[in-house]
C-alpha cells in the first residue's frame, strides 16, 4: 500500500504537477475469501463475506461480515453451522456428511435447545398494528403468559425477546407448548447458508437430503 501510495503520488506529480488526495490503506490478507451472492441475483455484496486470515501465531481464524453467525436476529444453530462450515471448506475438508448429519438432527429434535430466535422489540408492544411481525406475536403471547401466572408484564415498552417457531407459530421461551416447526429451521436457518456454498456445486440441501432419502 505504502508504494502504491508513493506511485500514485510521484506519477500525478510528475505528470499534471498536482499533489495526491488519494491514499490506500491496507486493512485485511485473506488467505481465503468467500463472498455469497445476494438471493436472487447473481451478485455479491461487499458488506457480506468470510474469509479466513492467519495471526501472529500462525493459527487460521475465520472472519465474517453481514453474514447469519454475526447476526443475533439468527438461532444458535444457525450460527454454529455456518462457523464450522466455512471453517471445513476452507480447509478444504468435507463438509457434505456434516451439512447432512446436521440437518437429520435438527428433524430428529437433538438440537432443540439451539433454536431460540431473538429480536428487539423497537417500539412499544401497543405501536405495532398493522404489521405484526413473528418476534411481536411471541412477546404478547409471554404478556398474555404471564398476566395469566399473576406476573406483570415484560414486553409492554420493548425490550429483547426469545421464542421458538412452532407448528402453531412463534412461542415465547419459557412458554413453549407446541411441537417446533423443524421444517421452518430446515428452510429459513439451515438451507440459506448451506445453498451459498452447495449451488457452487450444482446441488442444494434440498437435494442433499433428497439423495440421502433414496439410498433407504
Amino acid at each position: 500500500a505504502e508504494y502504491l501510495n508513493d506511485w500514485w503520488a510521484s506519477e500525478l506529480k510528475n505528470r499534471y504537477d498536482i499533489p495526491c488526495y488519494l491514499e490506500v490503506e491496507f486493512e485485511t490478507h485473506f488467505e481465503k475469501f468467500f463472498m455469497p451472492t445476494i438471493r436472487g441475483s447473481e451478485k455479491g455484496s461487499k458488506k457480506r463475506y468470510a474469509g479466513m486470515v492467519r495471526d501472529s501465531d500462525g493459527k487460521s481464524q475465520l472472519i465474517f461480515k453481514g453474514l447469519e453467525s454475526v447476526r443475533s436476529d439468527w438461532s444458535p444453530l444457525a450460527r454454529e453451522f455456518q462457523i464450522e462450515l466455512y471453517r471445513r471448506v476452507f480447509a478444504d475438508e468435507p463438509h457434505l456428511t456434516y451439512i447432512r448429519e446436521t440437518a437429520e438432527r435438527l428433524l430428529e429434535g437433538e438440537l432443540d435447545e439451539k433454536l431460540s430466535l431473538r429480536r428487539r422489540l423497537r417500539r412499544k408492544l401497543n405501536d405495532y398494528t398493522k404489521n405484526v411481525p413473528p418476534h411481536v406475536r411471541a412477546a404478547r403471547l409471554a404478556d398474555t403468559e404471564r398476566l395469566k401466572r399473576g406476573l406483570k408484564p415484560t414486553y409492554e415498552h420493548g425490550g429483547w425477546i426469545e421464542y421458538q417457531m412452532t407448528l402453531n407459530g412463534p412461542e415465547p421461551l419459557p412458554y413453549v407448548n407446541s411441537a417446533i416447526d423443524y421444517h421452518f429451521y430446515m428452510d429459513r436457518q439451515l438451507a440459506p447458508i448451506a445453498d451459498a456454498i452447495l449451488s457452487l456445486e450444482g446441488s442444494s440441501l434440498a437435494l442433499l437430503m433428497d439423495k440421502q432419502i433414496g439410498l433407504f
